[in-house]
């Protein structure tokens, strides 16, 4: 009798149990000990087990052919690596399954499709050849059977059996089939073979059971494997619960809403929130007459709003976007006054002074009202703290009848609160230009953009960078912000910038806006200010009578040269904050003011000891001391330079202390060594050079100091000091020395004669190519101070040491 037609007679050809158990012939009588082996791949193939199996174009469908007109016979065994390509036998596990083709198709690629009925276990005991074909001689293993009656055995078996059942009925991937030929299986092995076959496992795992012999430590196994399988059916149900739930929970509501809105709509009700705020949002678009890329997003993101669930988080999300977007000023604008007279008196009445400030505003209000659709330029407001940068944008925004919005950038770190945030993020909102747009609620504010010289960076990116595209008139028209994602029309905001120094300030940024700089108050302007702002501000602040405090010229003067030095007038307000703070106390203990001004022994009493008492430190009181003018970010200040020798018998040499800079340090190189060669062409060369060190101090110490405009008063200094000829009192310089002789101009003109005027100082040296910012200085600032222009440093030692020298120009009255 032939196995093959006994296997293909069989009328279900999933499991092959009658050859198994006819006692006419041994399996292992018709098997050949010596197969040619199949690799195959993720998982063994079980005896009992019809399966069809692809065999890919090579050698092993050699194999196929050459086998077919023999035994039919092959083995089967598991690669251990899966990504192999070449495979040998050393690549293969010891234990396989013998199965006997009973079907093959020639597949297009060159491949076959292969019908195998796999029938018993084998192991591996010798390879016979790796090449052409793995060929092997194998032993044939009969199972191990335990006592089929014990009660024990059966209870293992029905267990599996049961678990089985339970896995099936909950599995819809488990076919009808299947579940026929579970039923029709009652070899503990076989049974044992075919659940692990249909379960997924890894490949160790069923190679496992493969390699198990004993049918009861297979059974047991597959009964662990199984509960494995059932608990994780168990948790996948619980997700797919829960999962459809929520489906069948927003399926109802929403069915449940259309049909409540086709009632409302029946009965005249009106519509439910959701509807209302959708009205709301379309109402807005045709509002804001939206066009283009802007209302496109919006009626996309409204699309998104009806068919969202009002309770995820998405909603929320999309919702406030629609609301900030169409909340923003798109096409609202206010009408500006152009009125220059009114706008002239506007500036007149909230600021003393600032002529400059003042002349320029007016201009761009005659550009604007002679062509109103021009790009006006971005205004950068240079000067020291306290000067009214500030208060000078507000007083332009109600000039122009405009809003005003103020967006301090002092330590700002982050692009992100310039362009906003993507909104991918969590808590995403606008920049603050887009904020302070949605504030004003108008496109065409003023925005003071304050310290935009103290702009930080870090790896959240460089903020200066980002107001590139802000302060540009060529590119603010299609400003992106990274929420809003659609393009704003920045160029009808008025962008006025407020610095102390434009040093730390890119240069690509300050290339985009021009620069007004503000120097600070004179004596005289600081009077004014006082008397006629911050004198009533703080009455009115304090809750005081206008008349309570009444303070004369003197008494103002006397605060301001004593207690208020500064260049601008904020700590003057303090000093006068605290006098109404004294009279606000007396008032409430009902104590009897000062009938007339404040006298000056009145206000030491309520001021305390004055500040700037002592003036010693800007005069000349010996030789080797020379004043010089210095600029700072907080204004013009007097320069003290003192040189003085020191006895080394090595030889001279030149020491310097006053925390001075590099650019200083070279100066004073400069003068020390054009110093020396002056006298030696005057033949009155000193020996204090060559057997004394000498030493630069500029006070004061605890103050850094660098720059070139010292260079005329170190060498003015180290003159007087070697020539033990005191310089004359009330001068003082400004300008930069070369090694020639030759006087450079400088910068911060202004500052520093506003700083000579506070100091009592009447005569100033510059260079002669300052003359330009002479000529721009106010007649007022340059009243009662004689100017000198030079071009060499020999017309300045002349000048210094001359009692009754030429005064080569007046001060204009």
């Amino acid at each position: 009798m032939d196995i093959d037609d006994i296997i293909l007679d069989k009328s279900d050809l999933t499991i092959d149990t009658d050859l198994l158990e006819s006692d006419l012939i041994s399996i292992d009588q018709v098997l050949p000990t010596k197969l040619y082996i199949i690799p195959i791949r993720y998982r063994p193939i079980f005896p009992g087990i019809i399966t069809p199996l692809i065999v890919s174009n090579g050698r092993f469908t050699d194999v196929i052919d050459k086998v077919i007109h023999d035994t039919h016979t092959i083995g089967l065994v598991l690669i251990k690596d899966d990504n192999k390509d070449e495979i040998t036998s050393h690549d293969l596990y010891s234990f396989g399954t013998a199965a006997k083709i009973l079907k093959r198709i020639n597949l297009p690629d060159g491949g076959l499709n292969v019908l195998i009925n796999s029938i018993k276990r084998f192991r591996v005991k010798r390879i016979i050849a790796d090449e052409p074909y793995i060929a092997a001689e194998v032993e044939y293993i009969t199972d191990v059977a335990a006592d089929k009656k014990s009660i024990e055995f059966k209870a293992l078996t029905r267990e599996v059996l049961s678990k089985l059942k339970l896995l099936t009925d909950n599995n819809p991937l488990f076919t009808e089939e299947m579940k026929l030929t579970m039923l029709n299986v009652d070899e503990p092995g076989k049974i044992a073979d075919f659940v692990t076959s249909i379960l997924n496992l890894e490949k160790t795992e069923y190679q496992t059971i493969l390699e198990t012999l004993s049918v009861k430590k297979r059974l047991q196994k597959v009964l662990r494997l199984l509960h494995k399988e059932i608990e994780v059916l168990s948790v996948q149900k619980r997700i797919q619960g829960n999962i459809n739930e929520k489906i069948d929970k927003q399926q109802r509501d929403f069915f449940l809403r259309e049909q409540l809105k086709a009632i409302k709509n029946e009965l005249g009700i009106e519509d439910d929130e959701r509807s209302r705020e959708l009205k709301d949002f379309r109402k807005k678009i045709d509002d804001l007459q939206l066009e283009g890329e802007i209302r496109e997003k919006i009626e996309e993101e409204i699309g998104k709003i009806m068919m969202m669930d009002s309770s995820s988080s998405e909603y929320a999300v999309t919702k406030n976007y629609v609301d900030t977007v169409l909340s923003l000023p798109w096409n609202r604008k206010t009408v500006d006054s152009i009125d220059i007279n009114k706008a002239e008196k506007i500036l007149d009445r909230d600021h003393y002074g600032l002529e400059d400030v003042k002349k320029r505003i007016l201009e761009f209000l005659a550009v604007k009202k002679l062509k109103p659709a021009g790009k006006g330029s971005i205004i950068c407001l240079v000067g020291p703290p306290g000067v009214g940068k500030t208060s000078l944008g507000k007083s332009i925004a109600r000039a122009l009848n405009r809003k005003f919005f103020r967006i301090s950038l002092g330590g700002m770190r982050d692009e992100a609160e310039i362009k906003g945030h993507r909104r991918t993020y969590v808590g995403a909102m606008p920049g603050k230009i887009i904020q302070g747009l949605k504030i004003c609620k108008y496109r065409n504010p003023v925005f003071m953009l304050d310290e935009i010289d103290k702009l930080g960076q870090s790896f959240q990116g460089d903020p200066a960078s980002a107001l590139l595209e802000v302060l540009d008139p060529e590119q603010n028209a299609e400003f992106r912000d990274y929420y809003v994602d659609a393009p704003f029309n920045l160029s009808d905001v008025l962008f006025i910038t407020t610095a102390n120094t434009i040093d730390t300030i890119p240069q690509v940024l300050a290339d985009r806006m021009e620069i007004i700089r503000l120097s600070g108050y004179i004596a005289n302007e600081k009077y004014e200010i006082a008397r006629r702002y911050l004198l009533p501000k703080q009455l009115e602040q304090h809750g005081l009578k206008k008349n309570s405090i009444r303070i004369d010229k003197k008494g103002f003067m006397h605060i301001i040269n004593n207690y208020a030095r500064e260049a601008g007038v904020r700590n003057l307000e303090r000093q006068i904050e605290k006098i109404c703070r004294k009279t606000a106390t007396a008032v409430a203990k009902s104590r009897r003011l000062p009938s007339g001004p404040l006298g000056l022994k009145t206000i030491r009493e309520y001021l305390g000891t004055e500040l700037f008492a002592d003036e010693s430190l800007i005069r000349i009181t010996r030789s080797g001391l020379a004043i010089g003018l210095a600029w700072t970010p907080f204004g013009g200040a007097p320069l003290v330079i003192e040189s003085i020798g020191i006895i080394n018998r090595k030889g001279g040499g030149l020491k310097l202390t006053g925390q001075l800079g590099e650019v200083m340090s070279e100066s004073a190189n400069i003068a020390y060594s054009y110093v020396q060669h002056l006298l030696k062409d005057r033949n009155e060369e000193s020996k204090i050079f060559n057997n004394n060190i000498i030493h630069i101090h500029v006070p004061a110490g605890a103050t850094p100091k660098d720059g070139p405009s010292a260079g005329i008063t170190m060498a003015t200094s180290l003159y007087s000091m070697a020539t033990n000829k005191k310089i004359r009192p009330g001068l003082a310089m400004t300008g930069e020395l070369t090694l020639t002789g030759r006087v450079f101009p400088v910068g911060g003109i202004k500052e520093k004669i506003i700083a000579a005027k506070k100091a009592n100082l009447k005569e100033i040296i510059i260079p002669r190519d300052n003359r330009k910012d002479l000529d721009d200085i106010p007649d007022y600032i340059k009243k009662g101070l004689n100017f000198h222009l030079v071009d060499q440093v020999e017309d300045v030692i002349t000048i210094a040491f001359k009692p009754n020298a030429r005064k080569t120009k007046k001060a204009r009255k």
